[in-house]
């Protein structure tokens, strides 16, 4: 055995893997989540000095889930039972009178009491009512609460944004709104007692007049909601608050004008019960909310809200369904309700075969008993919090800023298998969550990535805030300005911002589930090992330099990173090697001999694009099969030829005569870049709907500005004064045939050193350049100010951040997708969080009206460039 799992049992080995359990962790895993299983490979770069300090996990095959807190996953036992069920007897309509029928409602009927026995709730006391998910059940509970304008809606900063929607209900209907923070403190007036303090955030209105006509009286209904989890940080909250709030909250409350009233509250458990039992009889809730998926994998789109009948009466329904009524009149106002809690709150026919399935997940959850459960997780959050804390680098520094409320007296009922946390460099500063995301996806890591008010789910841990706003900006200390001042610079759901300003905008977050090992514990660790070495070789070995006007570029190597020694300038010079145009954003381009230029860069470059019905710009990654697309042009006579292998004929698009619609332009806007586009026929539209399976059409590009907003936020556009076609960042992306053939012999060496196979041969169009040149050393673009092409000049934009996209290549006509050449990239060329290959660069032309320059590129041009 391992002697690290050994330490780690002696530790844990009474709460770790079930060891009084109908099955062991490593049953579980060996018989109910086989699609985990993997091998791992470990790599070690073998670079003359560096290796002695330079060894790290390089590939991981199989996969590392520690996502659980956004989905856990679900058992193929627990499918198999679910498919054998469906498969072997028959389930109709509820609302029907067959035989079929009332077996569908036996079985809803169990489900119910299924889920109000894992709450210990009483079916005398408590109802249990299926939604379409957690969210549906607050959207319920908010849209139908007794609001007036002597009510308050309370709630903790840590709270889900499907909480906080809550809010609008109440401040539409005149009501009050405000966050709070919850602590533990001494009373002395009551012996010392230890006391729940309040501490009252700004109160929220929409209508100031109405609120100060008169004082909130007793009578109003007000609304308490917290998690009984946090899935930012892992904090339990004390289900006690239940009781206080509704019995204390004129000492809780004093000085407020809502201390009086009658308080109800809501628990979002659909994180925390999912390893921590939430016993009603003890801690009667008003209102619970969850999500099956959280549970146990399987089902999604299924929930419940679980309601105390004398709450579930006070909640005024408007909308009545199918399902909901017992008699309706077409032509009449005339409605007669149901009477049961479930059938008027259920609108239209239930989910009856999810609701069929979740009997299954929860005979799995009660084999393994929840105390197990919540134990076992522990134990593995216990273990990586402590690895993580351990981190150092070379000069002694903490490598992890783990968000944890350890020196805050809060109410806190433990903590649960969630770690958020962010990871610095030697100099303090922050990586971000987005470099992590990346470098662990190239690993087979799956990721959760998480902005301030946004999220994005890839797979092992989770980044970004989790939707969870209130959480996000109390732990890493973001002020109201900060949060504005973000928002108003245009970072916005799912985009690649991760620190602004210096500080970082989300978090990683780790959870855990029951399946969860002691294995994916430790490979969460050795992925911040690996982070921690890949730190120390790329500050030591290539160190960005900003140079005058902001960019980055790397510094030379030393010789002895290279295996053949240093490299000297090439005899002859730096020519053009080759010039490609792609007249189809995202589709295939062409190459040529020659070609003019314009002030938008080469011509009819990234002229056309393809945006789908729907209003989103297609492009390769959202359809891959766009690379198939072929296009070519005729100068002379002014058309576009375009060709698919999905399509009989070929396309020929005239762009000299006016075959546009006579329509006026469409605008539309992409990376903070205002364009009309001018539309086509619908002959040509079919056509492209065809090539790419979906309808789309197809636009050109009749103008385009640069437009910023009050913040001055560029985007990701890096030339902001020229015009531009629909490019993503900047005119031409430039690549050097030498600083591929390294990049070539990188991953071949790298390959033979882990005994992983046939290396893969990366060529220069899997880049998508412009422009591919030969002759001078590898990277020595990188240094370049500006350059001259015959007698055309050219600005340097900095280097090309890649993505995943290099990693599609087209094989005989289908898409295949690899590491490479992402993955030996990210070990040599990441700076400041991106990995850079490649340059951009600008045409400087004093034509910045016209179209036509007169200008044109040649195979064969000497460049001459001018260095940093």
């Amino acid at each position: 055995m391992d002697p690290n799992k050994e330490e780690f049992l002696k530790e844990f080995g009474a709460d770790y893997g079930y060891p009084n359990g109908p099955k062991t962790i490593d049953e579980i895993r060996a018989t109910e989540f086989k699609r985990l299983n993997g091998r791992i490979f470990f790599f070690s770069i073998t670079r003359n000095s560096i290796l002695s300090k330079f060894h790290f996990l390089f590939l991981f095959f199989g996969l590392v889930y520690l996502d659980h807190a956004g989905a856990t996953l679900y058992s193929e036992l627990q499918m198999e039972a679910v498919f054998k069920d469906l498969a072997t007897n028959v389930y109709g309509n509820p609302h029907s009178q067959s035989d079929s029928s009332y077996a569908t409602c036996d079985i809803v009927r169990e489900a119910r009491q299924q889920v109000l026995d894992y709450f210990n709730a009483s079916p005398k006391e408590y109802k249990c009512i299926f939604t379409s998910g957690a969210t549906a059940a607050l959207k319920l509970v908010g849209e139908a609460f007794p609001w007036s304008d002597q009510s308050c809606f309370m709630y903790t900063m840590e709270n889900h944004n499907s909480v906080l929607g809550i809010r609008e209900y109440a401040l539409s209907q005149g009501s009050a709104a405000f966050a709070i923070d919850i602590e533990e403190s001494l009373d002395h007036s009551r012996g010392n007692l230890m006391s729940v303090k309040v501490s009252q955030h700004q109160i929220q209105r929409r209508n100031e007049a109405r609120f100060f006509e008169k004082e909130p009286t007793g009578g109003a209904y007000n609304l308490f909601a917290f998690p009984s989890e946090c899935n930012f940080s892992g904090l339990r909250f004390s289900l006690d608050l239940v009781k206080i709030i509704k019995e204390d909250s004129d000492r809780i409350l004093e000085g407020s004008p809502f201390c009086s009233g009658r308080w109800m509250v809501l628990i979002d458990a659909a994180k925390g019960c999912a390893t921590q039992t939430l016993d009603l009889s003890k801690h009667p809730a008003d209102f619970v909310v969850i999500s099956f998926y959280k549970l146990f994998g399987y089902p999604t789109g299924l929930g419940a809200l679980i309601a105390r009948n004398d709450a579930a009466k006070l909640l005024k329904k408007t909308y009545f369904s199918g399902g909901t009524v017992a008699a309706s009149i077409a032509d009449t106002d005339f409605i007669k309700r149901r009477q049961e809690i479930e059938e008027l709150f259920e609108d239209g026919t239930t989910s009856f075969l999810s609701i069929a399935s979740i009997r299954h997940g929860f005979k799995m959850l009660n084999s393994l008993t929840m105390p197990s459960i919540s134990r076992h997780t522990t134990s593995l959050t216990t273990y990586v919090r402590k690895m993580l804390l351990a981190l150092k680098h070379e000069n002694g520094a903490s490598v992890c800023t783990l968000y944890r409320s350890d020196n805050v007296k809060v109410v806190c009922h433990g903590w649960g298998p969630i770690i958020s946390f962010n990871l610095r460099r030697p100099d303090n500063s922050w990586f971000g969550y987005r470099e992590v995301e990346k470098l662990a996806s190239l690993s087979q890591i799956q990721l959760r990535v998480r902005n301030i008010e946004w999220e994005r789910t890839l797979g092992f841990p989770q980044t970004g805030c989790f939707c969870n706003p209130g959480a996000c900006a109390k732990y890493l200390g973001l002020s109201h300005s900060d949060l504005l001042s973000n928002i108003e610079a245009g970072h916005v759901c799912w985009d690649d911002y991760d620190v602004v300003n210096g500080k970082p905008a989300g978090a990683v977050r780790v959870s855990f589930g029951y399946m969860s090992t002691y294995e994916d514990a430790k490979m969460a660790y050795l992925l911040w090992m690996w982070l921690l070495k890949f730190i120390d070789f790329v500050r030591t070995s290539f160190v960005s330099l900003p140079n005058q006007i902001g960019r980055y570029h790397l510094r030379e190597r030393p010789s002895s990173f290279l295996n053949e020694g240093p490299r000297k300038l090439l005899a002859g010079g730096v020519f053009l090697k080759s010039i490609t145009i792609y007249p189809i954003k995202s589709c295939a381009g062409f190459s040529a001999a020659s070609w003019p230029l314009s002030s938008t860069g080469l011509q009819y470059d990234r002229e056309w694009l393809l945006k789908s019905l729907t209003g989103d710009i297609l492009t390769q990654k959202k359809v891959p099969e766009m690379c198939l697309i072929s296009t070519s042009i005729d100068l002379h006579q002014g058309i576009l030829f375009v060709e698919s292998p999905r399509c009989k004929e070929r396309l020929q698009i005239n762009f000299k005569s006016n075959t546009c619609n006579g329509s006026t332009g469409e605008d539309f806007h992409i990376h903070g870049q205002r364009y009309e586009g001018r539309s086509y026929n619908n002959e040509v539209n079919i056509w492209f709907s065809q090539a790419v399976g979906q309808p789309c059409c197809l636009l050109r590009c009749s103008m385009s500005n640069y437009y910023l907003n009050n913040s001055r936020c560029v985007g990701m556009r890096r030339d902001v004064q020229s015009r531009l076609n629909f490019v993503n960042e900047a005119q031409f992306l430039l690549i050097s045939k030498e600083s591929v053939s390294d990049l070539n012999d990188r991953i071949s060496s790298n390959m033979k050193n882990s005994a992983l196979g046939v290396a893969v041969q990366v060529n220069p169009m899997r880049f998508r350049p412009n422009l591919v040149i030969s002759g001078g050393e590898p990277y020595a673009e990188d240094g370049w100010r500006t350059l001259k092409i015959g007698d055309n000049c050219f600005t340097s934009q900095g280097g090309c951040n890649r993505c995943q996209m290099i990693n599609l290549v087209n094989e005989g006509g289908q898409m295949q997708k690899s590491n490479e050449p992402l993955a030996t990239l990210a070990s040599y060329r990441r700076v400041k969080g991106k990995i850079l290959f490649g340059i951009l660069l600008r045409y400087e032309t004093a034509d910045e009206v016209e179209q036509e320059t007169n200008s044109w590129l040649q195979v064969g041009q000497e460049i001459h460039p001018n260095s940093f």
